[in-house]
């Protein structure tokens, strides 16, 4: 039962960390750079979420949320209205702190996606505060017992939702025009400009999907682990670690890290709390050491 209930709850951190390392993956097979903001860009999801709730309840923004103030109709626009806040964030973060170092040989990029994601967490300590905020869960705290484990519907509605954006994104990058347009831009830019793809369009497109996927995942886990300014890095981390376990190049690899990830760190809370992050970070050592591109990730040659 005590299992049971382990793997439920690391089934939904799971999925919360593969959102994220989905948002690597995607950004860098397209772009080959990575978002070391992403953490910050969950934060002004889980934010936008609480505002989008707060506004459509009819309360100042530095007002509590009641239970009452989360219906299941307001906690669905307040995620339409979370999307469009982040996928703009994207679109921003593209222009200021991505496009402006493309052949400028170095990493750059690094310290510029770093620099934004602290201004987007200063940001939202400046209008919230540092303290956490509670975000009631729609679905409510109940604990649904399956098969004599306990679990919060909030826990459930995660898995499920993240799942169902794992297959549905999965669909459109393998069998929609879209998504052919996306990996023939990862494969190869001047090729998929050739071939008539608006290569600009695509990128800005996979920094939007890429935002949209880390505020989706704020969202979903601030009625877990309540918004806080602070909770980004940690699970940042946590799901780059699982794209490296699963392979940055591979969508699927990413997810299946995740959810390794996940269960793994629940699990081993079973047995000593301060062990989850020792191992885990071994686990990776060890991959990287084994298997460099990742567990599902494909081996690049380059011509010299």
């Amino acid at each position: 039962m005590v299992l049971l209930q382990a793997l439920l709850s690391g089934l939904a951190l799971g999925g919360i960390y593969a959102l994220v390392a989905l948002g690597f993956s995607i950004t860098h097979t397209t772009t080959k750079t990575l978002n070391f903001g992403q953490g910050e860009v969950l934060v002004a999801g889980a934010f936008a979420a609480v505002g989008s709730l707060l506004l459509l309840a009819g309360k100042p923004y530095t007002a509590v949320l009641e239970p009452s103030d989360v219906t299941i109709g307001r906690y669905l626009l307040a995620l339409v209205m979370t999307l469009v806040v982040v996928g703009l964030i994207g679109v921003l973060l593209y222009f200021t702190a991505i496009r402006p170092f493309f052949g400028s040989g170095g990493m750059s990029w690094v310290m510029s996606t770093i620099g934004f994601g602290i201004i987007l967490q200063n940001t939202a300590m400046a209008i919230w505060g540092s303290s956490s905020i509670a975000m009631p869960s729609p679905l409510g705290d109940d604990v649904i017992r399956i098969a004599g484990a306990g679990v919060r519907p909030q826990e459930i509605l995660v898995i499920v939702v993240t799942l169902t954006v794992m297959a549905g994104l999965d669909y459109v990058l393998r069998k929609t025009k879209i998504g052919k347009a996306v990996r023939a831009v990862a494969t190869n830019q001047q090729a998929a400009a050739l071939m008539g793809i608006n290569v600009a369009a695509i990128v800005v497109l996979a920094f939007v999907m890429s935002s949209g996927l880390a505020g989706l995942a704020g969202l979903l886990i601030a009625p877990i682990t309540t918004a806080s300014v602070f909770m980004g890095l940690s699970i940042a981390l946590k799901a780059f670690s699982a794209a490296i376990v699963g392979g940055l190049s591979s969508p699927r690899g990413c997810i299946a890290g995740g959810i390794l990830l996940g269960c793994l760190e629940a699990l081993i809370g079973l047995w000593r709390a301060e062990m989850r992050e020792i191992t885990l970070f071994l686990l990776i050592i060890v991959v990287l050491m084994v298997k460099p591109e990742g567990l599902f990730g494909r081996k690049t040659m380059e011509k010299v």
